[in-house]
């Protein structure tokens, strides 16, 4: 699913993000990526939304070798990948239904495809009954479960999730990650960026540990730990 082959990123100011990265994620894996502040974290992100092209080496999605796409092509690839970010980024003048339905029309979805999907993806994540409001009349969690309805909305072969519980309390934290791991279950690669070491340890999934823009430690069923 992703092939990671010898990644260095190195940015015109001279700082080195990620050096010599090597890593498979295979078709179906949950994988936590943690580590400090300035491991590398949000780079690797970038690399892997394509917003960023590696330095030296080579990063392959779904058979795809991203850092090879041409600017009109990176779109559509970024079609496949579905995409949950810490603040949300819902769009306030339209309702949960229209932010679901608005990630469909960019794909060029049919209205019956969309009249179809929409409902049973909120569904999916619990807000069958909210269909109607807009943004501001929800909770955080809440939020955070729209943005989950539209990450996978288009059935993303892989979900990329940025601190999707940083805003979250305890609580609603659990939510989000029960629907995560559900997601994951039902065949969709899921690659998640935490510093939520509660999360991490109760898991027990792949943990991939970064520190100073190298891998130190990828464990099959790891805890989260800086320690060498």
């Amino acid at each position: 699913m992703i092939a990671i082959k010898d990644v260095t990123k190195k940015y015109p100011n001279g700082t080195v993000a990620l050096e010599g990265i090597d890593i498979d994620i295979h078709k179906g894996e949950f994988v936590f990526f943690v580590g400090s502040s300035g491991a590398g974290k949000s780079t690797l992100v970038k690399l892997l939304l394509r917003e960023e092209n590696p330095t030296y080496g080579s990063i392959t999605i779904d058979g795809v070798t991203i850092n090879n796409l041409k600017r009109r092509q990176i779109p559509y690839f970024r079609r496949k990948v579905g995409v949950v970010f810490q603040d949300f980024r819902l769009l306030s003048d339209k309702t949960v239904s229209e932010n679901v339905a608005f990630a469909m029309h960019i794909v060029g979805a049919s209205k019956r495809e969309i009249t179809r999907q929409v409902p049973r993806v909120l569904s999916i994540v619990g807000l069958g009954d909210r269909a109607t409001v807009f943004p501001n009349q929800l909770s955080g969690g809440e939020q955070q479960r729209v943005s989950l309805a539209r990450a996978i909305v288009n059935n993303p072969s892989l979900l990329i999730a940025d601190e999707p519980t940083g805003n979250l309390d305890p609580d609603t934290a659990w939510e989000i990650m029960k629907i995560l791991k559900e997601i994951n279950q039902r065949g969709t690669t899921v690659v998640m960026v935490t510093h939520a070491r509660d999360i991490v340890n109760y898991m027990r999934q792949r943990v991939v540990t970064l520190d100073g823009g190298r891998i130190v430690r990828d464990q099959e069923r790891g805890g989260y730990s800086f320690e060498d």
